[in-house]
């Protein structure tokens, strides 16, 4: 089983979903401030609005969710595309070439994490990065039957 490229793309896709999920409810959730502080951090991050031009104010909230709607985004399609790919039995490859996009895509989202966030994203993306790498080795060694 561990020796079969599709098994760690399955685990590959699993992850991206489970991910983009997970990141998802944080869009949902408005953070407790602890201390003054932070209450006026926040405030102003919601509220304070920069002229960006052409008409738009926006706050950095709204960048900060949008850009973070967007990594859920991209986690769905990554796992979007490799379901597809495996229930439709792809030619090994295609589903080669696929998986190397992905390792690019997924790699520098892992490496901007790694700099810029915490834990639980960092720990995610690596684990992806990991699963699509292992799926990219496997089917490098001959041993890739579905």
């Amino acid at each position: 089983m561990l020796k079969r490229y599709t098994f760690w793309l399955w685990v590959a896709a699993v992850l991206q979903l489970v991910t983009a999920a997970v990141h998802a409810t944080s869009l949902f959730v408005q953070p407790e401030p602890a201390d003054d502080t932070q209450r006026q951090l926040l405030a102003l991050m919601t509220t304070y609005r920069i002229d960006l031009g052409a008409g738009f104010h926006r706050s950095m909230s709204d960048l900060v969710t949008a850009l973070s709607s967007c990594f859920s985004f991209v986690c769905i399609l990554g796992g979007a595309i490799n379901v597809f790919l495996l229930r439709r039995q792809a030619e090994a490859g295609l589903v080669r070439g696929i998986t190397v996009i992905n390792i690019f895509v997924f790699g520098a989202i892992f490496v901007v994490m790694l700099v810029f966030t915490f834990l639980p994203p960092i720990i995610l993306t690596g684990l992806i990065t990991l699963a699509l790498g292992a799926s990219w080795v496997v089917s490098k060694t001959g041993e890739n039957a579905l």
